[in-house]
């Protein structure tokens, strides 16, 4: 009894160990500009692209989240993000376009001061599935969030070089006195 038992018990555990387990290898993500950092002056809207790479070769990534740390002195949108599907060992490179595509974008504050920074992180989430989510794929499991570094600054807004006023203040009385003679 004992030994028939311990042959029961050694056979689920050797099913148990034997059964595939569902795992999908960690996406990336980046963004653009490299590393993360984007400027502006007050009142002017920055953002960020990104770069996702699924490197699986038979499971589907849908992106369904994206959140950020808590922005001050401006407006966060990311309303243009599109939460791509990729197919196995695809890339997608996606540049900022103010109001139209990226991952996030930011419309600074008039009042935000010069030299104040944002700085945080961008978190996405996905799932994994064994076909393309849109036709019937079946959910496999949860993705590894994924995370990148950003931060935005605050510019002064550039004026014109005072040479370059001077030279084009004195050229104008120059023409002026030669029509004068």
């Amino acid at each position: 009894m004992k030994m028939r038992l311990a042959l029961i018990l050694f056979c689920m555990v050797a099913l148990l160990c034997a059964s595939p387990a569902v795992r999908a290898d960690a996406f990336t993500f980046g963004l653009l500009p490299p590393g993360g950092a984007v400027s502006g002056p007050p009142g002017s809207t920055v953002g960020w692209g990104y770069t996702l790479a699924n490197p699986s070769a038979t499971n589907w990534l849908e992106i369904t989240t994206v959140s950020a740390d808590v922005f001050s002195h401006g407006t966060p949108n990311n309303f243009i993000f599109d939460f791509p599907i990729l197919a196995p060992l695809a890339t997608l490179t996606v540049a900022y376009v103010p109001g139209t595509t990226g991952l996030y974008e930011l419309t600074w504050d008039l009042t935000a001061p010069v030299g104040f920074t944002n700085s945080g992180t961008f978190v996405l989430s996905g799932k994994w599935y064994d076909g393309d989510p849109l036709a019937a794929g079946n959910f496999l499991a949860d993705a590894e969030d994924q995370s990148a570094a950003y931060s935005a600054t605050v510019v002064p807004i550039p004026e014109p070089s005072t040479l370059l006023l001077l030279a084009t203040g004195l050229g104008g009385v120059l023409l002026r006195r030669r029509k004068a003679d």
